[in-house]
Formats: C-alpha cells, sequence, structure tokens
C-alpha cells in the first residue's frame, strides 16, 4: 500500500521497510501493520490532542514527570507550547509504561521504538498469525472466564508491584493471543503512588473485568479483588506471590455503592463510545 504521510519519515530513516496494511483507526491513534527488521510488527500513530476522544484527561495527567519546570509552566499556561508539551507527555506516558511493564514481565506488547509520535511495537496475532482479537468480540465457556479473569487479575497485580496502574481497562483494550491476554493501550496509565485518582482508576479496571467475565461465570460478580489488593499495596504487603481471594473485609462504613457502579457505568459507556467511534467513523 501506499506509504501514509505519518510513516514516511521511519520509511526514509530505514526504521520500517515496508507499510502492509491499516489495522484500525480510532480516535486516539491509527495502528499500522508493518514490516520492520526483518519482523511483522505494527506502527501505532497518534492523534492530534483536538482530534482525539478521550475524555478527562486532566485526571491522568496528575503526578506526571515533566523534563523541566519551563515545560510544567507551559503546561499550566495552557498556550500552543504547552499543550505540545502535553502532547508529548501523553504520548511518552504509554511508551514507558510499555517499556517498564515488559521489563517486569507484564503481558503487554513489546516495544520497539519510538520515533516523531509513532510507536513501532510487537504485533500482537493468535493461533493462525492473525491479528489478535478483542475480549469484547469472544464468547467464553464458565471455566475460560474463570481461568482468563484470574490471569488478568495477576497482570493487574504484577503492574501495581511495578507502580503503575492501566486507568482504563475494559474487555475493549485486552487482547487474547495464542497464550492468554495481552493488555493493550496505556496513554491514559497512571502512577500508582503519585496520583490521587489511582486507587478509583484501579477499582474501576478491576471492576470492569469481574463484570466483563462474569456474564460468563457469574460468581465472579461477588468477588473484591480490588479491594483486597489495593489494601495490600497500601500496607506494603502486595507482590506478584500475594495469595488473593477476591474477599475484602473492609470497615463498618456503608459502602456508596450508587457511586462505583455509577462509575463502572460511565467507564463501560466511554469504552462502547470509543468502540463505535473506531469502528464507524475510523
Amino acid at each position: 500500500m501506499k506509504t501514509p504521510k505519518c510513516l514516511e519519515p521511519l520509511v526514509r530513516d530505514g526504521l520500517i521497510n515496508e507499510v502492509l496494511r491499516p489495522l484500525k483507526s480510532g480516535k486516539e491513534a491509527s495502528v499500522y501493520v508493518v514490516l520492520s527488521e526483518g519482523e511483522v510488527r505494527c506502527a501505532k500513530v497518534y492523534k492530534e490532542a483536538n482530534k482525539r476522544g478521550f475524555h478527562k484527561q486532566a485526571l491522568y495527567q496528575e503526578g506526571r514527570k515533566v523534563r523541566n519546570s519551563r515545560q510544567a509552566r507551559a503546561m499550566q499556561k495552557n498556550s500552543r507550547f504547552g499543550r505540545q508539551q502535553q502532547e508529548e507527555v501523553w504520548q511518552n506516558a504509554e511508551v514507558d509504561a510499555l517499556y517498564k511493564l515488559a521489563s517486569v514481565g507484564v503481558r503487554v506488547p513489546k516495544p520497539y521504538n519510538f520515533v516523531e509520535g509513532v510507536l513501532l511495537m510487537e504485533l500482537v496475532t493468535d493461533i493462525d498469525g492473525s491479528a489478535a482479537p478483542r475480549l469484547n468480540d469472544l464468547v467464553f465457556s464458565e471455566k475460560e472466564a474463570i481461568d482468563f479473569h484470574m490471569r488478568l487479575i495477576n497482570e493487574v497485580v504484577r503492574m501495581l508491584c511495578a507502580g503503575i496502574v492501566h486507568g482504563d481497562l475494559s474487555e475493549f483494550n485486552v487482547l487474547l493471543d495464542s497464550t492468554g491476554p495481552v493488555i493493550i493501550d496505556l496513554p491514559q496509565a497512571v502512577d500508582a503512588a503519585a496520583n490521587n485518582n489511582a486507587a478509583t482508576m484501579f477499582l474501576r479496571d478491576v471492576n470492569n473485568m469481574s463484570s466483563y467475565f462474569g456474564r460468563f461465570a457469574p460468581e465472579l460478580l461477588n468477588t473484591q479483588y480490588g479491594k483486597e489488593i489495593w489494601k495490600h499495596y497500601e500496607s506494603g504487603t502486595l507482590t506478584i506471590e500475594t495469595n488473593l481471594t477476591g474477599n475484602f473485609e473492609g470497615s463498618n462504613k456503608k459502602a456508596d455503592v450508587s457511586s462505583v457502579m455509577r462509575e463502572i457505568k460511565d467507564a463501560r459507556e466511554e469504552a462502547i463510545k470509543r468502540k463505535y467511534e473506531q469502528d464507524f467513523f475510523g
């Protein structure tokens, strides 16, 4: 296919040998299947901020590191330069998260390079070598649902032990390759210790997984893995070897169930909206 203009610099520099085909296009990025260093990989091209569909970015930007005080001041003033810097920080958040998570064994696409707003990374494939499907496109048996749910719980634990919360985890950004779930789409990843919203985001991520797999295995709807894991994290006892039960004994204070359900509902509606925009508007 004709090389998209956004990928031409990488082709000229030899980082991409050939652009094979488009993979998907959404409000946040366009992804292409490319040939790079003799391997089939994918190239994620980030779109400009005013063309993206992701909302409430300020919640995710809290606690993110900036290069210097000049960059921080520009971002606060929201000048043209400041908006460019915000965009750079937003894109680097995913790149940094992928490198860090891959290094500690979290199942994410392996990153290879990041140049001029283009992230070169592993193409996640199924057993036939085709692009791996999202969880939302699949149907599971009860046994499979329980198995994959537990695998993902282990992944979010490993992520949290590395100090990272996905922040937007749902059935729309988990792929299933030939050996199991792979977590994708991390531009909104947050520092668990530096972001005051991290606990809420983490609980929502875990609840989204329980709600989704609970369609196939209803017993998962009664689990409390999110609260159990976060309690271990807060107390400094969380490791990748921590024995989890899915049970949680909190305080006697009455839980604000309605608020939690609203959070889950809002997140799910946002994810559905984003999928709709990706599938029908590109």
